[in-house]
């Protein structure tokens, strides 16, 4: 039998939303006890980690991580992506399946679960998609696709303008208790599109978008969800102007989530700046007061679930015109230290923030991680958030180095990481 007993450690628990002292005790890969200061848990035999008085939290869950192994390996692989996981205490990628070939077959989610247990040190729980090809005109075996292992559904943010073939995939979904996860956009508004419409863009002679297709977006698949009774996420809401008809889902109690990347949490549309292509996500990034409006309804819990939307891109892709740019940016190990901004600005405490990366994303795709409670998996991150250090991309793990936080101060380092028990980090 292996035991751990993490000592002198802050334990962030994110069920009962406390930040207290502690000691916690892992047998076997799982969390056997938790302590409070001054409490003792029996040490013989165990390998003691001294935490230095520093948080020790859930692992987080990343709901929604591209993975480019089939296909792209060269801007990420499993094994670049395991290791930069790590390194940001990400001890679950939910993988998305927009892949070359895209994950829409058993055999393809096979290869996926395969490779990932061969070279990822973390744990990978595989998307499929909800649509052959990510087409929008004919499903997946989402039955056959379940049994193999895939614990979502999603066209990731292909949306699937065809209403009829929609409605088809939800109520099959629905029939064996799948998640479909959606991108809230109106695909006709939203097509080519760089930045957000409003008086910067018109300066800036981009293509825009306004908020209200992600409205619109919102507003047709809620009433779906209402038609089918389909349990649903959105992966990124972005607007203020969203939050209204989420607030009325999830009010008339439909089983609905969602989720929001911590670019729009952090980032607004004036950091495109002299048109910085690292600044270009999808969607694009929202006006400050659309951020601000993000932020709190993550603190009142509107918004479930902060993902980094991990999006790797080369040098090739990114160093284009900005209107023909790839969008996207990478964010495993930056999604902790970026989170923390809003710790330090008094916007969340540590809990509500691994509420949201760890136990709702979890809990959401039915994974037993996320939690300090006796009998979870430990999947586990220790780290200060109070050390400060000016990041260079030349420095991540990741194949790809596309990250907007380039040359900026955070404050926040992962100083150990361990899955099942395990030191990963």
């Amino acid at each position: 039998m292996t035991r751990t007993i993490f000592t002198n450690v802050t334990l962030i628990d994110p069920e009962a939303l406390t930040e207290t002292p502690g000691t916690l005790l892992v047998e076997n890969g799982h969390i056997a006890g938790v302590s409070g200061a001054g409490e003792a848990l029996p040490s013989e035999g165990a390998e003691i980690v001294d935490g230095g008085g520093h948080c020790l939290a859930p692992g987080i869950v990343d709901l929604g991580v591209k993975i480019c192994e089939p296909g792209e390996r060269h801007k990420e692989s499993f094994k670049s992506a395991g290791q930069a996981a790590a390194a940001g205490g990400v001890t679950t990628m939910v993988m998305r399946p927009d892949t070359i070939p895209c994950i829409d077959s058993p055999e393809t989610l096979e290869f996926v679960t395969r490779r990932a247990a061969e070279a990822s040190p973390v744990r990978i729980a595989p998307m499929a998609t909800l649509t052959k090809g990510r087409e929008g005109r004919e499903m997946t075996e989402i039955g056959f696709l379940t049994d193999a292992g895939a614990v979502a559904f999603s066209d990731g943010d292909k949306v699937i303008a065809n209403t009829k073939v929609l409605t088809r995939a939800l109520t099959y979904a629905r029939e064996l208790g799948a998640l479909v996860i959606g991108h809230p956009q109106e695909p006709g508004l939203s097509a080519g599109a760089a930045v957000t419409s409003g008086k910067f863009a018109t300066l800036m002679g981009l293509p825009a978008v306004s908020p209200m297709a992600e409205r619109m977006g919102i507003d047709r698949d809620v009433a779906l969800v209402e038609m089918t009774g389909a349990r649903y996420h959105f992966d990124q809401i972005t607007a203020a102007r969203a939050l209204p008809s989420l607030e009325r889902a999830k009010g008339n109690g439909f089983d609905i989530t969602a989720g929001v990347s911590i670019h729009h949490l952090t980032l607004n549309a004036l950091d495109v700046g002299d048109y910085r292509t690292f600044f270009k996500v999808k969607p694009p990034l929202r006006d400050e007061d659309d951020r601000l409006a993000m932020v709190e309804a993550v603190a009142t819990g509107l918004i479930d679930v902060i993902s980094s939307m991990h999006t790797p891109q080369d040098e090739e892709s990114k160093r284009l015109p900005f209107e023909e740019a790839a969008s996207g940016a990478v964010g495993l190990e930056t999604l902790l230290p970026a989170a923390l901004r809003l710790v330090h600005a008094g916007h969340l405490g540590l809990p509500q923030l691994f509420r949201a990366m760890a136990l709702r994303p979890a809990s959401r795709l039915g994974l037993p991680s996320g939690r300090l409670t006796p009998g979870a998996p430990a999947d586990l991150t220790l780290f200060d958030p109070n050390a400060p250090f000016v990041l260079d991309r030349w420095t991540l793990k990741s194949k790809s180095k596309n990250t907007p936080f380039d040359g900026q101060r955070m404050e926040g380092r992962v100083l150990g990481t361990w899955v099942a028990g395990a030191r990963v980090h």
